[in-house]
């Protein structure tokens, strides 16, 4: 079977304060949208944000938690955008919560949480490749 991962769908409270993160923080237009839920294309697969009571029903699981215990990460290829970033999707309506620096193990990253907490790793990784389309590829 292929490793792949298609869509990640996270859910939120307020669809339009949700867009404003993710088209003013990172830059990113929706490929679709509606009442209940925005798509975003990225680099091999598509994110969505989906009103946490539409998700509910359409998983038929009531009561879904807001927070977890996962970060998404978003690469970016030199060391010197990850600050900025961050500083745009705090702006946005983002919440900082941990600045930018070197980790022990290499890199240089931070952590941003959306307006609905979820956690969103900022990062540099000199041992990832990210090509002319955005994808990354790990090798060290």
């Amino acid at each position: 079977m292929m490793q792949q991962v298609s869509v990640i769908t996270l859910g939120t409270t307020d669809l339009a304060r949700s867009r404003r993160f993710y088209g003013d923080g990172f830059g990113w237009t929706p490929v679709f949208e509606n009442e209940e839920i925005i798509f975003y294309q990225m680099n091999g697969l598509v994110l969505g944000t989906f009103l946490k009571a539409a998700l509910e029903q359409d998983m038929n699981r009531a009561g879904l938690e807001q927070r977890g215990a996962f970060a998404l990460a978003h690469n970016v290829a030199a060391r010197a955008m990850v600050a900025p970033l961050m500083e745009r999707l705090v702006a946005a309506g983002g919440a900082l919560l941990r600045p930018a620096d070197a980790p022990s193990h290499g890199g240089f990253r931070g952590y941003v949480a959306d307006p609905d907490e979820h956690a969103w790793e900022i990062a540099w990784n000199p041992g990832f490749t990210i090509d002319d389309e955005g994808r990354v590829r790990f090798g060290l």
